[in-house]
């Protein structure tokens, strides 16, 4: 081995690790954000009585615990353009830390709002108003962990640490639902039910002060810096003109966001009731196998991330944003068919939807230039999940009660085709491009000529 081949992976090592701080402060807020939106919705039928009342057969009180929990998706878009101009303007850490400080305090007031039988209604309106707020922050914290990691990965591993960073959202997914196993272990059901519930939302604050600490040590993006000073030259457009300067890139972000989130919601939330609907397998026993699901997405987002770095992102994503087009409905027909179990179903649906997360962080924040990247991406991703995404679950609820689950794969299928559209439009976006050249020159670099 020669001086110069025995460098480069030295140089290498050092560059990662230099970034895991970086990478640390971008990938625990995503675990937080998950953690904290499923920790209410799979403690909703615990705490629903307590702050929504019982209602009408007993329903009412779960009914308004749902709706408070769709509340968040509609003040997502916001928190995204209000948050998104401060990281676009005051630094990405700022922004970070602010948005996980915001969600731990609300955390802390769910977990605090007195119950019903205490205050009235005025239990449902306190939590309402901390999902709204929560909503808000939310809605800024996917757009700043995508800038920050976009600008701060290093560009042989620019992919690898977009997987990494996403892939806290399947973590914080697990964690819920662990949490919620040793809670009911702990207190049991009744126990939830009497007052256990606010447990879970203690941890979620805690696990935000944790993630707020971890994101003030790490440093501010240098390549923010760089664009600050061009922006106090220069100025920021007012944001419909800079949608309408990038539309090539707003378009790409919708149409990655509009398979990923549909994808998301079917293959990992909606999927158990779906098999369960076909007499397939009981409700209980497939949610239970999504834990291996999530785990199984969250490696193949690993390996998605590593294969983008080593073979170049347009060759990997070819193969992952289009195998899911011809492959969804022929899962589905295997399943309602009775020659396919669940199990192989939900993990390849789940593999399927894991090609298209693993790169989405650093694909999306290439789209838009550092001076507009977070609220240029931020409010096109956060209405989308709330337009296409949030409203989901509700849809094929709709669809069933009218016997109309047919549909659901034919929806499932045409949304999956968004991100194989997005390549195509991804690069009409010049910058992009170029960025995605550079990357596949990069990957293709053998050591020895570096």
């Amino acid at each position: 081995m020669t001086e110069s081949s025995a460098a480069v992976p030295l140089r290498e090592r050092s560059e990662v690790g230099g970034r895991r701080r970086e990478l640390a402060a971008a990938t625990v807020g995503s675990v937080v954000e998950s953690f904290d939106w499923n920790i209410y919705a799979v403690l909703a039928p615990y705490f629903a009585a307590d702050l929504f009342g019982h209602g009408k057969h007993g329903v009412g009180g779960v009914l308004g615990a749902y709706v408070t929990f769709a509340v968040g998706f509609v003040a997502r878009p916001v928190g995204s353009y209000l948050i998104g101009r401060l990281s676009d303007s005051r630094g990405r850490r700022s922004a970070l830390s602010l948005g996980m400080a915001v969600i731990a305090v609300a955390s802390l007031g769910i977990a605090a709002v007195p119950g019903r039988h205490a205050i009235g209604v005025w239990a449902a309106v306190l939590a309402v108003v901390a999902r709204v707020v929560q909503g808000l922050a939310f809605g800024g914290e996917a757009p700043s962990v995508a800038a920050y990691v976009t600008e701060t990965a290093p560009p042989r591993h620019r992919f690898a640490f977009s997987s990494v960073s996403y892939g806290g959202v399947i973590l914080g997914s697990l964690l819920s639902f662990g949490v919620l196993t040793l809670l009911i272990h702990t207190v049991g059901k009744s126990g939830l039910e009497n007052g256990g519930w606010r447990w879970g939302f203690v941890v979620a604050a805690l696990l935000g002060l944790a993630a707020v600490w971890v994101r003030r040590q790490a440093p501010e993006s240098a390549e923010f810096h760089r664009a600050r000073e061009r922006a106090a030259a220069g100025g920021r457009p007012p944001f419909l003109r800079m949608l309408r300067e990038h539309r090539w890139a707003a378009l790409t972000v919708f149409l990655n966001t509009l398979g990923g989130t549909v994808g998301y919601y079917f293959a990992l939330v909606y999927l158990p009731q779906y098999a369960a609907a076909y007499h397939v397998i009981d409700k209980e026993s497939a949610a239970s196998f999504m834990t291996v699901v999530l785990a199984v997405v969250l490696v193949t987002m690993l390996l998605t991330g590593a294969a983008a770095d080593r073979f170049g992102l347009l060759p990997v994503a070819r193969i992952g944003f289009g195998l899911p087009i011809p492959l969804v409905g022929l899962l589905l027909a295997g399943l309602r068919g009775g020659w396919l179990p669940f199990q192989v179903v939900a993990v390849v649906l789940g593999m399927l939807v894991a090609t298209v997360l693993g790169t989405l962080n650093v694909f999306t924040g290439l789209l838009f230039p550092t001076e507009v990247r977070a609220v240029g991406l931020g409010v096109v991703n956060a209405a989308t999940i709330a337009a296409f995404g949030g409203t989901f679950p509700l849809l094929a609820a709709w669809l069933g009660d009218r016997h109309l689950l047919g549909v659901i794969p034919w929806y499932v299928t045409v949304c999956t085709i968004g991100p194989a559209l997005g390549l195509l439009t991804a690069m009409k976006v010049p910058s992009f491009a170029a960025a995605v050249r550079d990357t596949a020159a990069v990957s293709r670099r053998s050591p020895a000529s570096t």
